[in-house]
């Protein structure tokens, strides 16, 4: 039997984010949504399971386009953790982080930091120095 989006959409998002994004889903059922519908089924559904680009990668772009858009710290917050579930390592998501300040500046870029240390201590991560 063929999955749904919703259902593939939910499978990439528990692979990917866990309960964090299953929790965003939740916040938003008694308020709007459809929002999370179209969350799950568009990025989750249709964009992530696509094969040119790995998991990996299209966390490293995501983490990326928070960074860069600003004022998106809990969607990075749950796409950090996203981006330690696929397997980057820590080092690697602050090295990502490096190569935006010539782009998007120290204070955006100091924003993901803080973000990232946050989750690192709560998941008891020391980054390679």
């Amino acid at each position: 039997m063929e999955q749904t989006r919703f259902e593939q959409g939910m499978e990439q998002l528990r692979k990917i984010d866990g309960m964090g994004g299953e929790n965003v889903i939740k916040s938003l059922e008694d308020v709007a949504p459809d929002i999370g519908r179209y969350i799950v089924e568009f990025a989750f559904g249709e964009i992530y399971p696509r094969r040119e680009l790995s998991l990996q990668e299209r966390e490293i772009i995501t983490i990326t386009s928070l960074l860069t858009t600003g004022g998106c710290e809990a969607q990075l917050e749950v796409h950090i953790n996203g981006s330690l579930n696929v397997g980057i390592a820590p080092g690697k998501i602050i090295e990502t982080f490096i190569q935006c300040i010539p782009y998007t500046g120290f204070p955006k870029v100091l924003n993901a930091v803080f973000v990232a240390k946050k989750i690192f201590a709560e998941r008891n991560i020391i980054p390679a120095k």
